[in-house]
Formats: structure tokens, sequence, C-alpha cells
């Protein structure tokens, strides 16, 4: 078992990247997720996503940014293989210190209803669920 290296995500990270949440049937990957639409995420909130890799191959990921008042984690993943060793822990401890650095005090995160293995890893780590929020989206084009 080697070492695993966390480190900021890069734009030429994305290939690598979005095999990986592809490969994750509890990532639910859009059109928001093409790679002009990832430079983008990544440019507004620099040093705040990471990729954790061993050796060269990357076995993990998580986009992280913020409104300027809460913070958002998307698309947490660990690489089957590679899971239940701490990875997607240190991901999120990453993701949390530099929503600290910018002083924001709290974040959220969006997971699918039916992600049972996702619910249990966020409560283990001390997130708790909402339910006196719902989610409302339109596509912008549409207004």
């Amino acid at each position: 078992m080697n070492p695993i290296d966390i480190r900021p995500m890069e734009h030429n990270d994305y290939r690598r990247v979005i095999a990986l949440w592809g490969s994750c049937q509890a990532i639910g990957l859009s059109d928001a997720d093409t790679e002009p639409s990832i430079r983008q995420f990544l440019d507004r909130n620099p040093g705040m996503s990471f990729v954790a890799c061993e050796d060269d191959r990357l076995v993990g990921a998580v986009l992280c940014g913020y409104d300027g008042r809460r913070g958002y984690i998307h698309h947490l993943a660990v690489h089957p293989t590679h899971r239940r060793r701490g990875i997607g822990r240190n991901l999120v401890a990453q993701c949390l210190a530099a929503l600290a650095q910018r002083n924001i005090q709290k974040c959220h995160l969006f997971i699918f209803r039916d992600n049972r293995v996702g619910m249990m890893f966020w409560q283990d780590e001390g997130w708790s669920q909402r339910d006196d929020l719902h989610i409302m989206s339109k596509f912008v084009a549409d207004a």
C-alpha cells in the first residue's frame, strides 16, 4: 500500500476525475460537469477542490466552492479499491480547511436520497440531514 498524496485539483486532472466520477453510480453527472464548466468552477474557487493520488493513479476527487456565505461540496468519490482508508475523510478535511481559511462558517452538500452508503459516510463524519428545506432547480436557458 503506497502513500496517498492529496493535492489541489488542476485543470489537467479533468479526464481522470470525470472517469472516476463516471464509474461511481452515486455521482450524478450533468452538463454542468463538462470540461469547460469544471475549469470555470476551479478558476472561481482556486485551491478548494482536491484529488487523491497513489503514485500516478487518481483514486479520489472532490469539488468544493463557496458563494461568499456558504460552502458547497460536490461529487466526493473514492475508487472502490481504495475505500475505507480515510481518503474520503481527508479530502473533506482539506475542503473544510479551505473554507475555514476564507471565513466560511457553514458548508452544504447534495446527495441522492437512495445513496445509503453515502448518507452513512456523511453522518459518520458529523453531517446532519436537513428536513426543513427542499431543493428547487431551473435551467437558466429556460428563463
